[in-house]
């Protein structure tokens, strides 16, 4: 059953973290979606398993990846350099999701649209409100990789 899309355009997927096959092989995205060398991401995300598995992915996919565990932790990337993707977790220790988006818009107000949110607690009154408020583009975990490819084309051409 899927979730209503209360917070996204698109229906919410699952990720597979089956690590038996390489990522690129399971993405449905043609290869011509792919970055330019220098497009950045920020991937924020406390389990080391979404991560490795996320990274890996970008990362096939041509876009140059920093991987963090924590906002406080990408915090501190923020402030190095911009990037021109972040995808976030909304649950993480020290500095969350919502703290986080709210931290870098201040430093960098055009970084805002450049967020993709993930989560498991799509049922949080919190979280769903703070979507509501930013109109925040948001995957559901578990989702498939190929629906994180097409999110990211989708805010890639909000930013064009």
């Amino acid at each position: 059953m899927p979730f209503p899309t209360l917070f996204t355009k698109r229906e919410p997927a699952t990720l597979d973290l089956a690590l038996d096959e390489p990522p690129a092989a399971r993405c449905d995205a043609p290869a011509d979606h792919r970055s330019s060398p220098e497009s950045r991401v920020l991937l924020l995300d406390d389990r080391a398993d979404f991560r490795d598995v996320i990274g890996e992915f970008l990362t096939s996919r041509l876009y140059t990846v920093t991987a963090v565990s924590n906002g406080a932790e990408g915090l501190r990337e923020i402030i190095k350099a911009p990037f021109d993707l972040i995808i976030c977790d909304m649950m993480m220790p020290q500095v969350g999701g919502e703290m986080f988006y709210w931290a870098v818009t201040r430093m960098r107000p055009a970084a805002g649209l450049r967020f993709i949110f993930i989560t498991g607690h799509q049922s949080d009154p919190k979280i769903q409100s703070f979507f509501r408020r930013i109109s925040a583009t948001v995957l559901i975990k578990p989702f498939p990789l190929d629906a994180l490819s097409a999110t990211i084309r989708e805010v890639t051409k909000k930013l064009l």
